[in-house]
């Protein structure tokens, strides 16, 4: 080894450690608890995207279909006729379902305040078999799973108005408009798309890059109190800040590499980091940021066990939602988990 890549590692290592140190000082409130439960013996397959129903208790999730392939990834609902929206009660029963069939890879889930479940379908196009009409889509569901909206041309990939190259996730704010996070791959659109409530395309911002308002992969979009909408642009390990006309405002660093989002009536941010490591983002571990989301200030880290650096699909929650008792709910895909987190601590 020679002398500059001997102290390049160095530095590494030393930033590591102190990494790893500050966040072994950033208190955990929370416990592990065993929670849900699949009806008639299913099994779990990958867990995706979580959301909270309007009455505050009930959660809202994508289950991945397939449960029997470990390594199946991308495609998990192609040949399967299970129901990929479930939401469940506080106790983690199964008390609504919808959606076999409609999906290849549902990945991420909003719900409006009138209960209105929005669910994203992010395959890539290689795992779009020929002649399917479903992927690059938005599906909007009632409460019970009539279907009353879909935005994107099933099947079929773009950049015009009304398609999506695998859309990751959506946000609905409280007038109704649907902004979409379009979409999932570093090399897709990578652009935010807004439509009014009836579906119809106002306007879009972003194109791949590193800069403001430039994105590699949307993995994740929310929206906060104050109705600035938050994009987890993950592999730029950044979170950027845009008013509803697509202005921007602001990049966030502090919250590691945002896989999912989401705000508290206390106006706290959580932010599921499910990649860090010293491949994708040294210096940094995987788990969920807490904190002020206003000020940014990261108060509280739930810390995921260290997985294997070389594979980027992680070992913890993707997505996080959390009810109105402040239980705090992880998805997660590698594991294939709903896990629950209840806060012990104020």
């Amino acid at each position: 080894m020679n002398k500059s890549r001997f102290f390049q590692t160095l530095k590494l290592l030393a930033l590591v450690a102190f990494t790893s140190s500050l966040y072994a000082q950033t208190p955990n409130p929370y416990r592990n608890v065993d929670w849900a439960a699949l009806p008639d013996g299913r099994t779990w397959g990958a867990v995706g995207d979580l959301d909270v129903a309007p009455d505050g208790e009930h959660i809202w999730a994508v289950i991945r279909c397939d449960a029997t392939a470990l390594d199946r990834f991308g495609n998990e609902c192609v040949d399967s006729d299970l129901d990929s929206v479930l939401k469940f009660n506080s106790d983690g029963e199964v008390v609504e379902s919808f959606g076999g069939g409609m999906f290849i890879w549902p990945h991420g889930i909003d719900v409006d305040s009138e209960g209105n479940v929005y669910v994203t379908d992010s395959v890539s196009d290689n795992n779009i078999p020929a002649g399917d009409q479903r992927g690059h889509q938005v599906i909007k569901f009632s409460p019970t799973g009539e279907v009353l909206l879909v935005l994107g041309t099933p099947g079929v990939q773009g950049s015009g108005n009304n398609q999506f190259t695998s859309p990751a996730d959506v946000v609905v704010a409280d007038n109704g408009d649907i902004f979409v996070a379009d979409g999932h791959n570093n090399n897709g659109n990578n652009r935010v798309v807004k439509f009014d409530r009836n579906g119809r395309f106002i306007k879009a911002w972003g194109q791949t890059g590193y800069g403001p308002s430039e994105f590699r992969a949307l993995h994740t979009i929310a929206m906060d109190q104050r109705g600035r909408i938050f994009v987890g642009d993950r592999s730029n390990n950044r979170l950027q800040l845009f008013d509803q006309d697509g202005n921007f405002i602001n990049s966030w660093t502090q919250f590691g590499r945002p896989s999912g989002i989401f705000f508290d009536e206390h106006d706290r941010i959580y932010v599921a980091d499910s990649e860090s490591d010293v491949q994708q983002n040294p210096g940094w571990e995987m788990g969920i940021r807490i904190g002020d989301a206003n000020l940014g200030w990261v108060h509280e880290f739930v810390l995921y066990a260290p997985g294997d650096p070389f594979v980027i699909r992680g070992t913890g929650a993707e997505f996080v939602a959390v009810d109105a008792a402040g239980n705090m709910f992880g998805g997660e895909p590698v594991p294939r988990n709903l896990q629950k987190y209840r806060r012990v601590r104020p």
